[in-house]
């Protein structure tokens, strides 16, 4: 798994960046299995996502909100599960859950984000907490992680079945690469979103802000004029807009940034191949299910967004791809809704073991094979909670051709939650007339039954999940409010 690598980033869905992606290991996997054209993940931010891929269990469930809650002590999950039924397991790479990984026979995990050249990682023998511990390595991050994948794979237990997640630090800001691929893209340019040059909120009919692109450029900035002080540093240094009308910034912000981000993710198909070549070379490639995914999506430049955390479906959608030659046909593609909390119960249905009658996901073991279940989901629920006023928090439903989300706009006492409320609003989106959403339709009288039937879906599934807000007051007045 990788961190933000987004759809848009990997060749196989389409896309303005297809012919220019470097993702030959990617399509590799794709040709010999299944693509998942509609996967989601329930809450769009690193933690969170990593939490439900681990627990099947949506936030409110397994209680990692933001970016700051661990995982409960003794917490069930995929790894600990395998273990318990025989499997050897180990994750390397970024685990990113604040405290010592549990359930695990072996990590070796990254402190944090850590870093991109020459990272610490920190095992049993040398773990210590926050940023302290660790040993270093020398190399680029994902060339290391897939080093120490190898390093395990060659020293296991032979006799045993394995279990290993290798999570890539890439394609995180600051969207850093090898040297050996410096020089891609280095004389062209990049094509851009059709929405890259939205500005503002009335362009859409949004209710929000959101994280622009211009605050990348300063940051680039910043971490050009004081290197020392700045959180992180960005690779080909020093960056400038000055002098630059905001066409002009947001044109060349684009550009550094697509091109630092396909370099980025160049080095993770270099590792997904090494790791592919690996199994081939070691007699392991037949009996072993491979999948490559990222922890959510990512907004290169749409709505002239970057990062992630909003209901829209760049920051949505889950790139997900799977290999397992004895039972799915390569060049395969599934339509069905597919959630990250259903990773877990895909796994364990794999190994042959029950899942825990608390995980909310579902096998689809039974979808790769194109024997979809009649009673397969045809929609799904999204909720976001770390709320900013630039990014409000939110709730929403999306089916397989209409998206609801209300904007609720309070912190709800969230770890890094900004305190400003903002006034709860409506988007409504028809992803069959408008698949960018770059109409907010809310207001729309042709589609006043669809939004109105989605309204009473969306309190059925809230019941149904157990995400009913009664432990927040001011949340019941405002759905009593604005529900209407």
């Amino acid at each position: 798994m990788s961190d933000d690598h987004t759809s848009q980033a990997w060749g196989i869905y389409g896309g303005i960046l297809q012919d220019y992606v470097k993702v030959d290991n990617i399509k590799r996997m794709a040709s010999e299995g299944a693509v998942l054209e509609n996967a989601f993940c329930t809450n769009s931010i690193c933690s969170p996502s990593r939490a439900a891929i681990l627990t099947s269990q949506y936030s409110h469930r397994n209680k990692v909100y933001t970016l700051r809650e661990p995982l409960e002590d003794g917490k069930k999950h995929i790894a600990s599960l395998l273990g318990e039924n025989g499997y050897e397991t180990a994750i390397i790479g970024k685990w990113h859950l604040v405290k010592e990984p549990e359930g695990f026979d072996h990590y070796n995990v990254l402190p944090g984000q850590g870093v991109y050249h020459d990272p610490v990682l920190k095992s049993k023998e040398n773990w210590q907490d926050g940023y302290k511990g660790g040993k270093t390595y020398k190399g680029f991050s994902a060339d290391v992680i897939t080093d120490l994948t190898m390093d395990w794979l060659d020293n296991r237990t032979k006799d045993k079945p394995f279990f290993m997640m290798t999570h890539f630090k890439a394609t995180h800001e600051p969207f850093d690469f090898p040297d050996r691929h410096k020089n891609l893209y280095r004389d062209m340019d990049i094509p851009e979103s059709e929405s890259l040059y939205d500005f503002s909120p009335e362009t859409t009919g949004r209710t929000f802000t959101g994280q622009k692109l211009e605050i990348l450029g300063e940051r680039m900035v910043q971490a050009t004029i004081d290197p020392d002080n700045f959180w992180t540093s960005y690779p080909d240094l020093p960056f400038s807009i000055e002098g630059l009308d905001s066409i002009e910034v947001r044109k060349k912000v684009y550009q550094k940034y697509v091109k630092d981000f396909m370099r980025c993710g160049a080095a993770i198909d270099d590792n997904i191949g090494r790791l592919l070549d690996y199994l081939e070379d070691s007699g392991l490639a037949e009996n072993t299910v491979v999948i490559y995914t990222a922890d959510q999506g990512y907004f290169l430049g749409e709505h002239g967004f970057f990062d992630k955390r909003l209901i829209y479906e760049e920051s949505l959608r889950m790139p997900f791809v799977i290999r397992y030659p004895k039972e799915i046909k390569g060049g395969t593609r599934i339509d069905d809704i597919i959630l990250n909390i259903d990773f877990p119960s895909l796994l364990a249905d794999f190994a042959g073991v029950e899942k825990p009658s608390d995980w909310q996901g579902k096998s689809f073991r039974k979808n790769l094979k194109g024997q979809t279940p009649i009673n397969w989901r045809d929609k799904m629920y999204y909720r976001y909670w770390l709320h900013r006023t630039e990014r409000p928090g939110h709730f929403g439903i999306r089916n397989e051709r209409y998206k609801l989300a209300f904007f609720y706009g309070q912190p709800l006492g969230m770890k890094g939650a900004m305190k400003e409320v903002t006034e709860p609003a409506w988007e409504f989106y028809d992803l069959q007339s408008d698949p960018n959403e770059n109409r907010n339709a809310y207001g729309d009288p042709q589609y006043l039954d669809v939004i109105t039937s989605m309204k009473k879906e969306l309190i059925a599934l809230r019941n149904e999940l157990g995400d009913t807000d009664k432990q927040y007051p001011v949340m019941q007045d405002i759905i009593r409010k604005y529900w209407d």
